[in-house]
């Protein structure tokens, strides 16, 4: 059976290299992305080893790090399109197992959009791969819409995938537990945090009307839908159109059309049970988080799903190669 995966990360030493002295002190890397520095750098290596050996057909790549958002608005276009280069060049030999979303300069919202084009129309890349906030701004942020505006002309999704929350936000929830000073990364980041902001930033999408603006946009957020498969009727009920939004349609029935999740991390079958029960199955795309998670856990995940062959099919490659619209080589 075919097998495409989409949250799937790469990060260059050679980009990073790039930055001006002094950059990277306002960010803060995870240990664990320290760590798997040298599994993000490679493509052509263990990674297609490990996707041979595990039966994954192609990976949909996208950039780790949001190291272009340190830059200002002069440098950081110049500074994506450099990675996309990159990216593509790395990849351009294997167009049966690789693809790519872009990476994109997020605090220059025009060029974002020029970027997002370019690389679609020079690359094949299958759309964007937004980390969380820009600067403490969400998407929903007018500044933004040429951004939204240009993935729904080019018919390309956005992946909304969770970034560092805001040094405020770390200060207030996620610091000074107990008796440890500063923050707790796995409260911060990958145990929770994470997956609540990400699901924020859908829920702002809706209240703002985006997805009624942009009816054609598609948005993708990864594990298992960053929760918000748990808490679908309620906030139907809360986000229903005429209480205080400007959507013009119900959760449900925007997210169905709208809204794709993967399973990138998440394998049981508990969550995926409750994605298939509220957002359903033409809408559940399999992901593995390569390399924070292995591709063997994935697959293992993958055929201990208990649904009919054809629906499996669908979760495993059928929907996005219809999102995507990939053709299987």
């Amino acid at each position: 059976m075919r097998i495409v995966t989409l949250e799937e990360h790469v990060s260059f030493p050679e980009m990073t290299h790039l930055l001006p002295a002094g950059t990277l002190s306002n960010t803060r890397p995870s240990a664990v992305a320290m760590q798997m520095m040298p599994k993000l750098a490679d493509i052509t290596g263990e990674r297609l080893d490990s996707m041979n050996e595990s039966g994954i057909s192609m990976q949909v790549l996208s950039v780790e790090n949001t190291d272009v958002n340190l830059l200002d608005t002069t440098s950081a276009p110049a500074f994506a399109s450099k990675y996309n280069d990159l990216l593509a060049e790395k990849i351009n030999n294997y167009p049966g197992r690789f693809t790519a979303f872009a990476h994109l300069p997020m605090t220059a919202p025009a060029a974002a959009a020029d970027e997002l084009e370019r690389t679609v129309k020079s690359y094949g890349f299958r759309g964007a791969m937004i980390r969380g906030l820009t600067n403490g701004e969400f998407l929903d942020a007018p500044k933004f819409a040429p951004v939204l505006a240009k993935a729904e002309k080019l018919g390309v999704p956005i992946y909304i995938h969770p970034g560092l929350p805001p040094k405020p936000v770390i200060d207030a929830y996620y610091s000074n537990i107990g008796h440890d000073t500063g923050p707790f990364d796995a409260i911060a980041c990958w145990g929770w945090g994470w997956h609540s902001e990400t699901a924020i930033h859908v829920l702002r999408l809706l209240v703002a009307g985006i997805f009624d603006v942009y009816p054609e946009l598609k948005i993708i957020i990864g594990h298992m839908g960053e929760m918000l498969p748990m808490m679908w009727a309620r906030s139907n009920r809360s986000f229903h159109p005429g209480n205080g939004g400007r959507n013009q349609r119900t959760l449900i029935d925007t997210f169905r059309q709208q809204l794709f999740i993967t399973t990138s991390g998440f394998f049981t079958q508990p969550p995926l049970q409750i994605a298939l029960d509220t957002i359903g199955i033409d809408n559940i795309m399999l992901s593995v988080d390569y390399p924070f998670s292995t591709n063997q856990m994935g697959i293992e995940f993958l055929n201990n799903i208990q649904l009919p062959a054809e629906q499996v099919a669908k979760i495993a490659h059928g929907n996005a190669d219809k999102l995507l619209r990939l053709q299987a080589s």
